[in-house]
């Protein structure tokens, strides 16, 4: 056992998980909880783990990437999916919870740990001279958002996420889309899916009549600022400005010639590589606020994304956040101070899911430094790895938090045959086998 202490301050999915996984390798824990004193917009009740949202943690399927992170996060002893399998109630292939009776688990498991001490407090900074984990969520509170600015610097913190969506570059039709940069400069590197008059025409009656996501109270007020910027317009926002709008924004054709005729189409929808195994594209411009089901829909009228698979949708919310690839290692240690490590929302993950998974990674990493061990940086190839990889190294555009998917994940060395299932299937297999074998490690 370790003479050093970890700190954890807050006790969402990210902060549970980072304090069970530290508490189990044998290290003091003190986690720092500002509830019931001191509620977020969000949160109602004074419960550990509280799920905000919706009560699914989507796919359990390995098959699937986050259903792939649930079975890496359960061989690693997970808190968090040892009270899902605990609280489970039927959603078919996805894995849903009684959130109450969730939140309650995990509260009693973390309060009667022998070796974790719970603080019901509010923190304004780190402790000093300590190992701390900032697992503060993305409502984090003023005080303590007002010192992670003097920590980071104001550009490297960001209070409002405003991301198009982003697709797996295999599920692009290129039968439809050319590749070519506007009017030839540089190398042709962003993926085109032109539209004629008629196929526009379908496209943009369908967005400006979708149905965008309602806004909770906390977002109201950051969504006016959004719109405050041009470049932050939701999509659907600019189309209702008028048909031609989105012609003379990112949608234009001009600079992009036809490979078949060299004529202009009559719109053209730009995708940007989003990493360098171009894996993932981005629909450029279109950050947008509309609801999951109606971005599927809208998005596939468009040629060549009939069957699009989106690794991530597109987001307009109030939601802090690190520009992490300036700032933290693969292990959600802060480069400038080895003493604090970050985790959950706040560094870049997104989803119930990613967000323990962050704090499994930091808290097993914040307990090998009070053991004195070497920091452990998982390895790409399983989705825990891979993660924490985008959070330190980040994108080839501008860092926007992200889901678990298989476009961040190491490519498989060979081509499988059997389409999309077959692959994942092997990318599961291959990332299981990883994990079995650093259970050992981990602890070494």
């Amino acid at each position: 056992m370790s003479d050093r202490t970890v700190h954890v301050i807050g006790a969402g999915l990210a902060g549970s998980e980072a304090a069970w996984q530290a508490a189990n390798m044998g290290v003091k824990v003190i986690l720092h909880e500002m509830k019931p004193h001191k509620m977020t917009p969000a949160h109602h009740q004074s419960l550990f783990g509280e799920l905000v949202c919706s009560n699914s943690l989507r796919s359990e399927m390995p098959e699937n990437a986050v259903g792939l992170l649930k079975a890496e996060m359960s061989a690693l002893g997970s808190l968090i999916m040892e009270a899902a399998m605990k609280t489970r109630v039927p959603a078919g292939s996805a894995l849903a919870v009684d959130r109450t009776a969730f939140a309650s688990y995990i509260t009693e498991q973390i309060k009667n740990h022998p070796l974790i001490t719970v603080v019901e407090e509010e923190c304004a900074h780190p402790i000093d001279g300590e190992i701390t984990v900032i697992a503060t969520g993305p409502l984090t509170s003023d005080p303590m958002a007002d010192y992670i600015k003097t920590l980071v610097g104001d550009k490297r913190l960001h209070f409002f996420d405003a991301a198009a969506p982003i697709v797996e570059a295999s599920s692009i039709d290129m039968s439809k889309a050319f590749i070519a940069s506007r009017y030839g400069k540089g190398e042709a590197c962003y993926i085109n899916c032109p539209m004629t008059k008629e196929e526009y025409d379908v496209f943009y009656e369908a967005l400006v009549s979708a149905e965008e996501a309602p806004l909770k109270d906390f977002d109201k007020e950051s969504q006016k600022e959004l719109t405050v910027f041009e470049g932050c317009m939701p999509v659907e926002v600019m189309a209702k400005r008028g048909y031609e709008t989105l012609l003379y924004g990112p949608m234009k054709p001009v600079g992009l010639p036809l490979p078949d005729t060299g004529k202009e189409a009559f719109a053209v929808l730009q995708l940007r590589q989003e990493n360098l195994d171009k894996t993932m594209y981005n629909l450029v411009g279109f950050q947008t606020h509309l609801t999951f089901p109606e971005q599927r829909r809208v998005f596939r009228l468009i040629p060549g994304l009939e069957n699009a698979e989106f690794v991530r949708y597109g987001v307009m919310h109030r939601n802090t956040f690190l520009n992490s690839p300036d700032l933290l290692d693969e292990s959600y240690r802060l480069k400038s101070n080895g003493l604090v490590y970050f985790a959950g929302q706040m560094t870049g993950v997104e989803g119930y899911v990613e967000s323990a998974g962050s704090g499994l990674v930091a808290g097993v990493n914040a307990a090998r430094q009070a053991l004195g061990k070497e920091p452990f940086f998982f390895s790409p190839v399983s989705e825990l790895g891979a993660m924490a990889r985008y959070v330190a190294h980040g994108s080839l555009g501008d860092f926007q938090p992200m889901n678990a998917n298989f476009g961040v994940i190491e490519p498989l060395e060979k081509k499988v045959k059997g389409g999309k299932q077959a692959r994942n299937k092997v990318y599961a297999e291959r990332s299981l086998s990883y994990i079995e074998s650093i259970k050992d490690a981990l602890k070494d």
